[in-house]
């Protein structure tokens, strides 16, 4: 099922870009929730992601691209969560070196509901290059990997 693998490709995704309504896209760390439908961003208050949700904008872009061989477009609607259990779940190395400590009063979740998506896998490394160099060979077009859309 397409959905699912979507969910298994992402998860495995460090950055990405994250904007939210007229707040540009900015590099995020995003912590993926299949079973909640669900892409989480830990930021801070002050920021322009914060900012625009406050005002009530909640149409959310995600880019990722690049890596593990995946390439996506998301688009769902965004907003503020005040969940310490979910702050403890997705704290780790990464967050920490942003705040000064779980308890930072300035720490705040972001919670991304995906509503579409386009989404390229693409083989990487000596898959890329092997395409490459097949498709000077034979004349024919690279074989580049799937493409799908998603509807949630």
């Amino acid at each position: 099922m397409l959905v699912d693998q979507f969910w298994k490709e992402i998860k495995g995704v460090n950055s990405a870009m994250l904007a939210i309504g007229s707040a540009r896209h900015v590099p995020m760390s995003p912590y993926s929730r299949q079973e909640e439908s669900a892409i989480w961003f830990i930021t801070a208050q002050g920021t322009d992601l914060v900012t625009a949700l406050t005002k009530g904008e909640s149409d959310a872009s995600l880019i990722v691209t690049g890596e593990n061989d995946i390439h996506a477009r998301i688009e769902g609607a965004a907003g503020l969560v005040q969940d310490r259990a979910k702050l403890e779940e997705l704290w780790n190395p990464v967050a920490s070196s942003w705040f000064d400590g779980i308890d930072d009063p300035d720490i705040r979740l972001i919670r991304l509901v995906p509503t579409e998506a386009e989404v390229w896998l693409t083989p990487g490394g000596l898959g890329f290059a092997f395409e490459l160099v097949k498709s000077k060979l034979t004349g024919k077009q690279p074989d580049m990997g799937e493409h799908f859309s998603l509807a949630f």
